[in-house]
């Protein structure tokens, strides 16, 4: 079984406490997520996380490939990190890290997200061809929003 490793930081002009009341709130994933992973929450989310939450979302990862992720947050920490977990989905293993790390230019966020494709062989295939590219995309992508969203939020 091969576990890979995704690793992500963004330096954001914030305090703390204002990255922690975006980063709190679960309906926020879905504004910086790209339309084309078409994620949707598949029932109502709480204003704030909590421990042993379950959140479940239609996505498309790839055109015309409709699934269903069911995550969990399993840890948090209040204004500094906080862990969700997949149950159900695309990956075998899910496990991502958010770290929210002040500093004197205002909040670190870093990401790590442990993970492993399915179908073995097959899905190692498909990680070196597609899947890698996919995930450091919607990584990507999420920066630009993030940084347009806040630059928004200080005019």
């Amino acid at each position: 079984m091969k576990i890979y490793v995704l690793n992500s930081k963004q330096q954001l002009p914030i305090s703390k406490e204002e990255a922690w009341t975006f980063f709190s709130d679960p309906s926020q994933l879905e504004g910086i997520t790209s339309d084309d992973m078409s994620l949707k929450p598949m029932h109502d989310l709480p204003k704030r996380m909590y421990e042993g939450m379950i959140v479940r979302y239609q996505i498309e990862p790839f055109p015309k490939w409709h699934l269903q992720w069911v995550t969990e947050i399993t840890h948090i920490k209040e204004g500094k990190y906080f862990i969700d977990e997949q149950r159900f989905g695309p990956f075998r293993f899910w496990h991502h890290q958010h770290r929210l790390i002040e500093n004197r230019d205002g909040v670190e966020l870093q990401d790590t997200v442990h993970y492993v494709m399915p179908f073995s062989i097959i899905g190692r295939i498909a990680h070196r061809l597609f899947v890698r590219k996919r995930l450091e995309g919607i990584f990507s992508y999420r920066k630009i929003q993030l940084e347009a969203y806040f630059r928004r939020k200080r005019s």
